[in-house]
């Protein structure tokens, strides 16, 4: 079976995405695009773009503190599917997972930057 540049790509993103990142990779969980699945499913996507989003505009957001209320829309979505008949869809995972790592890195974004902080403080007195 002959493979060209652009499947070899996607096979290795594919297994490089499931042996580091965790993600299950289900087809019907995942988006695709031009034929090919992306290598995270929805709910990972979104998580990702959430993290490297988090990196450029946590810094400047004025709610730093409170901004972890955005995660709840992950754990309801995932608890609910798990333990009940209910299947969310992809836009639901991709923006609740979007929500949670906007969120979650925020959150670690801002302690790590008061803790630094505290310890430049620290050595100034």
């Amino acid at each position: 079976m002959i493979v060209n540049k652009r499947d070899e790509l996607w096979i290795k993103s594919m297994e490089w995405c499931k042996k580091y990142c965790s993600c299950h990779q289900m087809p019907e969980r995942s988006f695709f695009f031009r034929g090919y699945q992306f290598p995270l499913c929805a709910r990972c996507t979104g998580i990702a773009l959430g993290h490297l989003l988090a990196f450029l505009f946590a810094p400047f957001h004025p709610f730093r503190q409170k901004i972890s209320i955005l995660m709840i829309p992950l754990a309801v979505d995932g608890t609910v599917q798990y333990f009940s008949k209910y299947e969310s869809n992809n836009k639901k995972r991709f923006i609740s997972g979007f929500l949670y790592g906007f969120a979650f890195t925020s959150t670690v974004l801002y302690y790590v930057k008061s803790a630094l902080i505290k310890k430049r403080q620290k050595r100034s007195s």
